[in-house]
């Protein structure tokens, strides 16, 4: 009770701070437009561009990790203990698209490069890096259990290094007129975007797809679990991840003899606790067996 108690806190304090952070940025967004115009700077157009990406992104990750809290029912057995990871795997997603964008952008803006008002551009960018890097501080925390605020914070902390970048191209046109190196730095904060975006990408798609967690070796669990001498075998093992809390067990088990319900009872207890403290996994549904004639595999697919 008090580990829900907490969760729940948790979910609380990560969507305050979600909410705070979509705020901020819409005023960086409509900040950044009307600079972007007034100074005639495709940067900072692009910079609002992807600031405004970046709001819809956050709003995708509050709605998620509001639906989270919501209760199971009879057409939702699972309640929305997904949406999180959807979340995550949308978010990563565009980040990878807007990542491409800037960097096709900023090639174009590397050979046609335009004089803009730099003045503008340094205050501008200056307000963003602030409204960012304390957003980016408000959800790290949560960021590190959690892939869904993970990929919400992946999308501010881009914004602050593209707010970065922007602010260091306004100071180097401003006294060198050096106008190339804002697209240069824009395609290194793409490509680094790229990277962190694909390895949540691949994290999310492994738990949708109901991938085995990486850290399970299912032969050497099912080894582990097939000691106990009154287990023939262990055959039709499904393991997947529900989502970031809760790693999911069923299998069937054909016994050597025809046992009560209370000797099963006492073997399922050994198993949970077993999987539980070795391997992670939360929730255990096992389907006993006794002198059935079909496979026996490991994995079968069903």
């Amino acid at each position: 009770m008090g580990h829900t108690h907490h969760h729940h806190h948790h979910h609380e304090r990560s969507g305050k701070n979600l909410l705070i952070s979509i705020l901020l940025n819409i005023a960086i967004t409509v900040a950044q437009v009307i600079g972007g115009i007034i100074s005639g700077s495709l940067a900072l157009l692009s910079d609002a561009l992807h600031n405004f990406s970046d709001v819809l992104s956050l709003i995708i990750s509050y709605l998620a990790n509001r639906f989270t809290t919501k209760r199971a029912s009879s057409k939702r057995t699972f309640g929305y203990k997904r949406a999180e990871i959807m979340a995550a795997f949308v978010n990563s997603a565009t980040l990878i698209v807007i990542a491409i964008i800037l960097i096709k952008e900023a090639v174009e803006r590397f050979f046609q490069p335009e004089p803009i008002t730099p003045a503008l551009v340094i205050w501008l960018s200056a307000l963003g890096i602030a409204a960012n890097g304390f957003s980016v501080l408000l959800i790290k925390k949560d960021a590190e259990s959690n892939m869904n605020m993970k990929s919400a914070y992946l999308h501010l902390l881009t914004d602050m290094m593209a707010s970065v970048a922007v602010l260091l191209g306004g100071i180097l046109m401003y006294f060198y007129q050096l106008f190339w190196i804002d697209p240069v730095l824009t395609i290194a904060i793409g490509l680094y975007l790229i990277y962190m975006g694909y390895d949540l990408l691949k994290s999310s798609t492994k738990v949708l797809m109901l991938f085995t967690p990486d850290q399970i070796e299912v032969d050497n669990m099912v080894r582990e679990i097939s000691e106990n001498p009154a287990i023939k075998n262990m055959h039709h093992v499904h393991l997947w991840q529900l989502n970031e809390q809760e790693i999911h067990l069923e299998a069937h088990i054909d016994f050597h003899e025809n046992i009560s319900i209370q000797e099963f009872d006492c073997i399922l207890k050994d198993i949970e606790e077993r999987v539980y403290h070795n391997y992670g996994i939360t929730h255990v549904s096992i389907q006993p067996e006794f002198g059935k004639c079909h496979s026996h595999q490991v994995i079968v697919q069903d």
